[in-house]
């Protein structure tokens, strides 16, 4: 009995060796199974483009080449080789027709320039300032601004003095040669009386229809009997507030007091002439002039007309 009983355990025992060793072999098999998988994704993960890919890929290429294609072909080729006229890049002809059609442009204002300015020139050293001195600093393209302010009762006082009648006209002419005259001011005292006409006042008839704008102010009488209209201030305001939009101030008056606003407006670019007869102006305000005019040596200029 226990033979047999050993025979049977024998018999059985190879068959679980069967069952216990088949197990490892499936998982074996399947580990396998997961290796070819994962090799099989990581393969289509790095495979190669596809062709619409690879197209795209080759276009940018050669795009990214056309600029260096495009400059040998408007070379004529690298070894100097013609070109066909097609392979040139049709925006690079585009820039540059533009860019020569600049340049003659840029050429032509240059040669309008450069007649304008031998035009001025030929015009500026044919002329001349008043009593032949040399043209004074001119603006381009523009003549000197000027303005003409005249003390009146001062300068006519002068002129009786020396048995001269002047003409005005011919002064603000003489004066403006050359120039843009842009006011012509003439500071006269008048009578007292308010029924006095003003156009047959003694100091504003020289200077009516010569294009004057006349500033009027009564005289003050004294109690010693004495007359007086003094326009210092006015007068000075009124170049302080134009010298500005002046290049050349002309005073008429041989007064000293008006020397510190001579050096005024002197000092904010402006030139300033002096107009009056020399016996009877003051040292101080001829020296700080940028010019000074003796009225008495243009006598034949500057007489009125026999009436």
């Amino acid at each position: 009995m226990p033979s047999i009983l050993r025979r049977k355990t024998k018999e059985s025992a190879p068959a679980g060796a069967e069952k216990t060793s088949a197990e490892p072999a499936r998982k074996r098999a399947g580990s396998a199974g997961r290796s070819r998988n994962t090799r099989s994704r990581t393969s289509a993960s790095a495979a190669p483009p596809t062709t619409k890919t690879a197209t795209k890929t080759t276009a940018t290429s050669r795009s990214r080449r056309s600029p260096r294609s495009s400059k040998t072909a408007a070379r004529g080729g690298e070894n100097g080789r013609e070109v066909p006229a097609e392979a040139v890049d049709p925006e690079l002809t585009t820039l540059l027709a533009r860019q020569n059609a600049l340049l003659e442009s840029l050429i032509g204002v240059q040669e309008r320039n450069s007649a304008l300015l031998a035009d001025l020139a030929g015009r500026v050293s044919s002329g001349r300032e008043p009593g032949g001195i040399a043209p004074a600093e001119l603006t381009v393209g523009l003549r000197p601004r000027l303005a003409i302010f005249v003390d009146v009762p001062n300068i006519l006082y002068a002129a009786e003095r020396s048995g001269i009648e002047l003409d005005w006209g011919k002064i603000a002419e003489f004066l403006s040669e050359g120039r843009t005259l842009v006011r012509a001011m003439a500071y006269a005292p008048i009578s007292d009386d308010p029924n006095a006409r003003m156009e047959n006042e003694r100091f504003v008839v020289p200077f009516v229809d010569h294009g004057y704008r006349i500033v009027t102010k009564p005289l003050k009488r004294f109690s010693g009997g004495g007359v007086k209209a003094n326009f210092d201030v006015e007068l000075a305001l009124d170049i302080l507030t134009l010298a500005d939009r002046l290049d050349v101030v002309a005073l008429v008056s041989g007064d000293g007091d008006f020397r510190r606003l001579v050096e005024i407006v002197a000092s904010r670019g402006v030139r300033v002439e002096v107009v009056a007869f020399g016996q009877s102006t003051a040292a101080d305000l001829r020296a700080v002039a940028d010019r000074y005019i003796d009225i008495a040596a243009y006598v034949p200029e500057f007489s009125a007309s026999p009436k």
